[in-house]
């Protein structure tokens, strides 16, 4: 297991080691900036981006925008994905909404929100509209995957609408909200981004993308669009480990029965 570990990143810093390669022959044959700078000339704009004051405030600025987005995505795709499985009319009720935000293009939901609200808001609207519908298929979905036997079983012990939530629904559902979860928050990043690059808030990843195009600099649009996959990939390491840290707990738990058995 441990060798086939350090195979599997092997390949995986192979593939990186392609992809730059590309990267710079495309930029040599290209031999424009403006077009494609090379890898080294975007390192150097990275490191330049870090060591400016206001780096911090337009990473935040995005981070916070997508927390927010995640946070009411999180909550409203969850609660009323729940209901919508267990009554169909609430179900049938909800259907015109989620279809319209499924079909709707990314971009008119940024400039209809950017008509609507101040360039701050835009964002976390837009994220949630794109990012409820699969928070909230996928509570339904799982809703409806819940075993009926079990269901029985705590009607027929006369288990409480609350005790049936904590002990049968809410233990079902955990696969089906970590995937929900976790595909939501990697389009929220993308969507939050998209917008900032269309309203150009104050602070923001997507604001300063905007501001390089305008200036033709290819190299920091590169910069902060590596930042940005940083974003979302470490967003994604963080969420992963949040998810081990009821395992710990449980594993700690059964160590400390075992050592306490005679």
């Amino acid at each position: 297991m441990h060798r086939s570990t350090w195979i599997t990143r092997a390949v995986i810093a192979l593939s990186v080691l392609v992809l730059l390669t590309l990267w710079h022959i495309g930029a040599v044959l290209l031999d424009a900036q403006v077009l494609l700078p090379q890898p080294s000339t975007t390192a150097a704009a990275l490191v330049s981006l870090v060591q400016q004051s206001p780096f911090s405030l337009n990473v935040l600025g995005t981070i916070g925008r997508a927390l927010r987005s995640f946070l009411i995505i999180f909550l409203t795709g969850g609660i009323l994905g729940i209901l919508a499985g267990y009554e169909k009319h609430f179900h049938a009720f909800l259907t015109p909404l989620v279809v319209i935000c499924k079909a709707t293009p990314v971009m008119s939901v940024i400039l209809l929100a950017f008509i609507w609200f101040s360039s701050g808001t835009v964002p976390v609207f837009s994220a949630f509209l794109m990012g409820f519908p699969v928070m909230f298929v996928q509570m339904e979905q799982g809703v409806h995957h819940i075993s009926p036997r079990l269901q029985e079983m705590t009607v027929a012990y006369g288990f409480s609408p609350m005790r049936r939530l904590i002990h049968l629904v809410v233990p079902s559902l955990v696969p089906s909200i970590i995937t929900g979860a976790k595909a939501s928050l990697s389009m929220v990043w993308k969507v939050v981004i998209a917008a900032e690059v269309l309203t150009v808030p104050r602070y923001g990843v997507g604001s300063r993308m905007q501001l390089a195009q305008v200036h033709l600099d290819t190299a920091e649009v590169l910069a902060w669009t590596c930042i940005a996959v940083l974003l979302t990939a470490l967003g994604d390491l963080l969420f992963i480990a949040l998810l081990r840290i009821p395992a710990l707990f449980v594993r700690k738990h059964r160590k400390e029965v075992q050592e306490v058995r005679p």
